[in-house]
């Protein structure tokens, strides 16, 4: 494709995407398409010579469109809002065209400086203090651009690390990293993102979820006390993840009490404001982060709520040292000569390479002007409110979360099935599409705002669907006997997945220089396995795990425990009770009590209940030990 042929087909395509979102209210919400639709209609071999430029976008619309979810439908109320503005595909244009891989000052000047200047102006739209930016006079701090959320967790969890890490060395400079791993031990509450578990486990360092109190915030006096047990256990808290707009039911942690007690304990604690952050540009959200001062690191998705597409994930540190020196490997081919006195964002997250995003927020905050941001987040809070009062004008339904922002999470007055059934059979119907969440054991519907160009209209429209919904399935469940709930399609163990089994069957792990059989591995999945192998979804919640040191065959371990196998645990037949894990669906926090070697000993640490150390070890031939 040459200039000339690029500008015809780009034109067409600029077309083709006003087009589409002219008309994307003409669309299913979601597809009627099946898992492995695809392949039989795309080629299993590459071309071996060039295609017209019509017919790969006649496949697109064939093809692709046919499978696609519409995040920008007026009828996707799931998730969280997905932000695809036009200023902001525009930029991702001009940042695709240079082809700039801005690692570095030098790879990209303007890259890596408009980088900076664009997260000062979004500190400042949001009210941070001015540690966390660039441009204030002897600052430490400053942000940059990840690529999700999770990756700015994750890197928090790194540098927290690397400092406790240091901390522990100062004391003991004779003790084996290893060991000081398996001391080191992070929180957060049972309804942070699943990415801190994530996190945790990639970092190899135990996790301990503390439960919320009745609006679903966890407080200070919670965390506090699991401080206060786990330091008596021995072990080293050295990082708590808060959020503010949790996931579920946009409920936000008690920074204001949380804060002081991790600045006592000197405890990095960072918060995720992955979606409700953009609020902060408006100043009557901005009790949500009261105590942000108490921040080490923040981060917020400018791809949820501030109409950038993804991937645009704002991430802010009060010391940059604190974070570049666990990340910071620096091969001579990547050094230049400026690095003294410029900021290489390659040190500040996982990858190397790096896309010029900053041009999205650039271009999106000057088209719309910041009062033109507040204006759009402000019309999706009033139109929450206005389906919140829908919600509770109906007697047969119930409001489940305090709704401060553009989430509303409600059920109909009854059992879970039914509350299933409902939703279950609204996105079915391709009318609306919403996703649940679990509230206190109870099953709940979300319904979030969504769409740039949101309006009553929209509420009202979806609030009669599911009316209507409902009021036929009061039809079906008045005067009938209680039914069972309708059965999940039977999922079995794929091949691949039976081959892995063996071969691990084979071979043991060390963590921490303590040897792991691969039962307990596999009780950190998210599925239970029955006699015959068919594999049954697990809460979330009920498959908490504290995550451990390096993952290695370490030399000395013992051969006996080397070679222990799958049939050595019992674990032959693939039995339910050898995977699944007691009290399932209560667990909410770890206790790995002083003197023992099990990570495997879980307790349910509850608001307000005492947590009593089990001081027992597990019996060596079981071949439990981590």
């Amino acid at each position: 494709m040459d200039a000339e042929e690029f500008r015809v087909q780009g034109k067409s395509m600029i077309d083709f995407v006003a087009k589409y979102r002219e008309e994307i209210g003409l669309y299913r919400v979601t597809p009627t398409v099946e898992p492995g639709y695809l392949r039989d209609l795309i080629p299993m071999e590459p071309p071996e010579y060039p295609e017209n430029w019509k017919d790969i976008m006649d496949d697109t619309k064939s093809k692709i469109m046919v499978g696609m979810t519409h995040w920008q439908h007026p009828r996707f109320h799931a998730y969280f809002p997905s932000g695809a503005s036009y200023p902001s595909i525009l930029a991702d244009i001009v940042g695709d065209v240079v082809g700039c891989i801005g690692f570095s000052w030098a790879s990209g000047p303007a890259c890596t400086e408009l980088e900076g200047i664009m997260l000062d102006w979004l500190a400042k739209m949001m009210n941070l203090p001015p540690e966390f930016m660039h441009a204030t006079p002897g600052s430490k701090g400053g942000g940059c651009i990840q690529t999700s959320a999770s990756e700015c967790v994750l890197v928090s969890i790194l540098a927290a690390r690397a400092l406790a890490i240091q901390a522990l060395k100062r004391k003991n400079p004779d003790q084996d990293e290893g060991a000081m791993l398996s001391q080191l031990i992070a929180y957060c509450s049972k309804e942070a993102h699943s990415c801190v578990e994530k996190g945790a486990m990639i970092a190899f360092v135990k996790l301990r979820i503390l439960e919320t109190d009745d609006e679903f915030s966890l407080r200070g006096g919670t965390l506090q006390k699991a401080i206060e047990q786990d330091r008596a256990a021995g072990l080293y808290p050295f990082f708590v993840s808060t959020t503010v707009g949790t996931t579920s039911c946009c409920s936000a942690d008690n920074l204001t009490e949380i804060g002081p007690i991790c600045k006592e304990y000197d405890i990095w604690l960072h918060v995720d404001a992955a979606y409700a952050g953009g609020s902060q540009i408006c100043e009557e959200f901005r009790y949500l982060f009261d105590g942000i001062q108490y921040a080490w690191s923040v981060n917020t998705n400018a791809n949820k709520w501030l109409l950038t597409n993804f991937d645009c994930s704002c991430f802010w540190v009060k010391d940059r040292y604190k974070l570049t020196q666990a990340l910071v490997v620096d091969p001579l081919y990547l050094q230049h000569s400026h690095s003294e006195e410029s900021i290489d964002y390659r040190h500040w997250g996982i990858p190397l390479s790096r896309r010029f995003r900053a041009l999205k927020l650039w271009f999106v905050i000057r088209i719309y002007g910041v009062e033109g941001l507040r204006k759009y987040i402000r019309n999706h809070v009033a139109l929450a409110k206005s389906f919140e009062n829908k919600v509770k004008q109906d007697p047969r339904f119930e409001i489940m979360n305090k709704v401060q922002l553009g989430l509303v999470c409600f059920r109909m007055k009854g059992s879970n099935q039914m509350n299933q059934k409902l939703l279950s059979t609204i996105n079915a119907s391709g009318k609306l599409h919403m996703v649940p969440a679990s509230l206190n054991d109870k099953y709940v519907i979300r319904f979030c705002v969504c769409r740039e160009e949101a309006c009553e209209s929209d509420m009202v429209y979806a609030w009669e669907v599911i009316k209507a919904v409902a009021t036929e399935i009061e039809k079906t469940e008045v005067g009938s006997e209680p039914s069972s709930p309708v059965p999940e399609p039977v999922r079995r163990m794929s091949k691949e997945t039976q081959d892995i089994l063996k071969g691990l069957s084979e071979r043991r792990f060390t963590l921490a220089r303590q040897t792991s059989t691969i039962n307990e591995i596999i009780a950190r999945a998210s599925v239970d396995m029955t006699d015959d192998e068919v594999m049954l979804p697990r809460s979330r919640r009920g498959s908490l795990f504290p995550a451990c040191a390096f993952i290695d065959d370490f030399a000395g371990a013992n051969e006996r425990e080397r070679r222990a196998s799958l049939m050595d645990l019992g674990l032959d037949k693939m039995g339910a009770s050898s995977f699944r894990r007691q009290s399932d669906s209560s667990v909410t926090g770890i206790r790995v009590p002083s003197g023992s070697s099990s990570f495997h000993e879980h307790e349910v640490i509850e608001e307000g209940e005492e947590s009593v150390p089990d001081n027992g070890k597990p019996s060596s031939e079981t071949n439990n030990e981590i």
